[in-house]
């Protein structure tokens, strides 16, 4: 058993435990952020069994898919996208956008996706830690933004929900963070939202106990 099959199984156990104490139904997806390695590290996780990676840059993104264009990965993008990326990024075969932090910036992808004759899975981003240094909707105009997304982006595929924990030592703090985002995420299920995207390698599995089913997690597996 190479490096990386120990530490993904040792991450599984992890969220297999945090599920289990949730629900025995729950599916947790693993996104495995690659942003500070190279796509052979990426290659080397590959085949310990992973296949959701995500990036923050939009050219990194770019380079790895190219790069690794003979292996069947999902690639998610998880950074924040500048309006003059958003091209680069569509161009790519990019599963899910984790990151639309505004109605604007939904009508500016819709619109490039118009021209392109494409559609794209999103989610929309919420600052439920109300931080100056996160993005994202705040949680009180989050269903309102939502669903104008919905009912005016055509050629977006709007799944659900995303957020960052409190960036406290508090974890009370994080977990009210969390359970703002899950409240919202559970009140847009009857339109169609499934994904519940928070936790990182701190806080995962807290995430996973206040009802995320997926969680982005980098420096515990690559480093």
């Amino acid at each position: 058993m190479n490096i990386y099959e120990k530490r993904l199984d040792a991450v599984f156990e992890k969220i297999e435990k945090a599920r289990t104490k949730v629900s025995e139904h729950q599916i947790i997806k693993l996104v495995a952020v690659s942003k500070s390695v190279t796509s052979k590290e990426v290659e080397l996780l590959y085949n310990a069994g992973q296949r959701a990676f995500g990036e923050n840059r939009v050219q990194e993104l770019a380079k790895k898919s190219e790069e690794l264009e003979n292996l069947p990965l999902e690639w998610h993008f998880i950074g924040r996208l500048q309006k003059n990326k958003i091209n680069a990024l569509l161009d790519q075969n990019v599963s899910l956008i984790h990151s639309c932090e505004s109605f604007s910036l939904a009508k500016e992808i819709d619109k490039r996706l118009e021209a392109k004759g494409k559609k794209v899975n999103i989610l929309l981003q919420i600052n439920s830690a109300k931080e100056d240094s996160k993005s994202g909707v705040m949680p009180e105009v989050a269903n309102e933004e939502y669903l104008k997304i919905l009912s005016e982006c055509k050629n977006i595929n709007l799944l659900g929900v995303m957020s960052m924990g409190a960036h406290e030592d508090d974890r009370k703090l994080v977990q009210e963070s969390f359970e703002a985002t899950y409240k919202i995420f559970e009140s847009l299920k009857s339109h169609g939202a499934s994904i519940c995207s928070m936790g990182m390698s701190g806080d995962y599995e807290l995430a996973i106990s206040c009802g995320s089913n997926m969680v982005r997690l980098g420096s515990t597996i690559f480093h």
